[in-house]
């Protein structure tokens, strides 16, 4: 059995490989080329798209070993599907915020009808809060914020894989712990695939996931973070996701109060100020807020236990009014013209 598996996990991590250097060498011929904006921090074009890749070597080796739970599932893995269509479509001609929303609208009805879907958000203070008729409109707010916080994410070389790595490994511990054949083969499948990606996007990248990728992943991570729900408690999930999750807010709260639009790109993420303090050393920047989401991750998964609900949201909290004063302290001190960036 154990062997199997492990052929699984090098077949997705060898065709990722694959299929992204075939991306990486037709990106030109295919309009997969990310231009340099607001947000970026390249200066020329690059390829983009290598979602494409590693979630193709995904989507050809799973139903392969898991059929069963592939067509038990397969909802869920429609859902996925047409968000990847999205990703693509915008890789390569560009979208708007309105289609992505109304495809991940209709995605998130897909698994609702699977059965994924979040009734309860916990027990607050010994307050159990039922959602009811308010579960799906709750469970689209939430899938369309956890898919659009990795793809804001999506900045410097190497974060968004290493911290979905991070995040994928955590739902894989919890399907460990609680025997979800799920949550453990889906993370163990996209770990192996982004590994695969990390050999052409660590700093120096040769190429980005592109939305195929990131706004694919977040999706996934939304639907992965729902099924662990039978498990641990809401607030635990934002921990086990807290760094795409923190940066999203930080931005709309800022960009709110400075009257910008919440789509505006610039380089005022966490990323782009914490690579500020480490003067530009992007593996670093990569390498602690790993560090810390992992950090996260472990709070989450294993405080929730013991702490009622409600004081980990107040802790969570804490968290945030704290990144705002320390992001708004480096835009003051370091010189910073991310805001000046916005469009």
């Amino acid at each position: 059995m154990l062997q199997i598996i492990f052929v699984e996990y090098i077949v997705i991590f060898m065709l990722s490989i694959f299929f992204v250097k075939i991306v990486q060498n037709n990106a030109s011929f295919l309009k997969l080329l990310d231009q340099p904006n607001a947000r970026t921090m390249h200066q020329n074009s690059k390829p983009t798209g290598a979602g494409i890749g590693f979630l193709g070597a995904v989507g050809i080796v799973f139903p392969l070993f898991h059929m069963q739970l592939f067509i038990s599932h397969i909802w869920l893995y429609s859902a996925i599907f047409i968000v990847f269509l999205v990703g693509i479509w915008d890789d390569m001609h560009g979208t708007t915020p309105r289609h992505k929303f109304i495809i991940i609208a209709i995605a998130t009805v897909l698994i609702y009808i699977d059965g994924i879907v979040i009734h309860d958000v916990g027990v607050f203070f010994g307050f159990h809060l039922y959602l009811g008729w308010f579960a799906l409109p709750f469970t689209l707010f939430a899938v369309m914020g956890f898919t659009n916080a990795l793809n804001l994410i999506d900045g410097i070389d190497g974060l968004s894989g290493t911290l979905s790595m991070i995040i994928f490994a955590s739902f894989v511990y919890i399907g460990f712990l609680y025997h979800d054949t799920l949550l453990m083969v889906i993370g163990l499948s996209l770990i192996a695939a982004l590994l695969g990606f990390m050999v052409f996007n660590w700093h120096p990248a040769t190429i980005f996931m592109g939305d195929s990728g990131s706004l694919t992943l977040g999706f996934i991570i939304s639907v992965l973070s729902i099924q662990s729900l039978a498990y641990v408690p809401a607030i635990a999930i934002l921990f086990v996701a807290a760094i795409p999750i923190l940066d999203t807010i930080y931005v709309i709260i800022r960009r709110k109060r400075n009257g910008h639009s919440s789509f505006a790109p610039d380089k005022c993420h966490i990323h782009h100020l914490l690579n500020i303090v480490f003067h530009g050393n992007i593996r670093k920047t990569v390498l602690v807020l790993a560090s810390i989401q992992a950090i996260y991750s472990f709070i989450g998964i294993h405080l929730s236990k013991w702490i009622d609900a409600g004081w980990l949201l107040l802790v969570y909290m804490v968290n945030i009014v704290c990144i705002y004063l320390f992001l708004r302290w480096v835009i003051r001190t370091k010189d910073s013209a991310c805001e000046d960036n916005i469009r």
